[in-house]
């Protein structure tokens, strides 16, 4: 990571990661072999609501996995999202952070090789807190 963006300290991410709230899981597969699944199973068994947001997924395809619709992008969610978690390369960030920013999240966490200084610059110039180049099982593993 470069010494242009500094991520959360620790109490600030365990904080986040402690107190569980509504997070759209950008990429989210329906395969269980894949990380974004498996971390949203994560994040759902430490409380968290999870929804899966996919525009090449079939909506009911997560339903049985994670008790949730899955959505074709952020501005389709009905309710308020304030995490949003990218599985998604990193050219895509600069528009889930103008989609975040539009559905009112307050923290844009992006997974590990997820990437983009000027996107993390315009999500916290918004507001957001952003986390970028970490995972949350990690950061469990690490920080309980």
């Amino acid at each position: 990571m470069t010494t242009e963006f500094q991520n959360p300290s620790d109490t600030e991410i365990r904080a986040i990661l402690s107190k569980p709230a509504t997070v759209a899981v950008i990429g989210c597969s329906d395969n269980p072999a894949r990380d974004s699944l498996k971390i949203a199973k994560l994040l759902k068994s430490h409380g968290f609501k999870v929804i899966p947001v996919n525009p090449q997924l079939n909506a009911d395809a997560l339903r049985s996995a994670l008790g949730e619709k899955c959505y074709p992008d952020l501005a389709s969610i009905p309710e308020l999202v304030e995490i949003v978690d990218v599985f998604r390369r990193s050219e895509f960030v600069p528009q889930i952070v103008e989609d975040a920013i539009a559905k009112g999240a307050r923290i844009l966490w992006c997974q590990l090789g997820v990437i983009h200084l000027d996107a993390a610059r315009r999500a916290q110039k918004a507001g957001m807190t952003v986390v970028m180049d970490r995972c949350p099982a990690i950061e469990y593993a690490r920080l309980f």
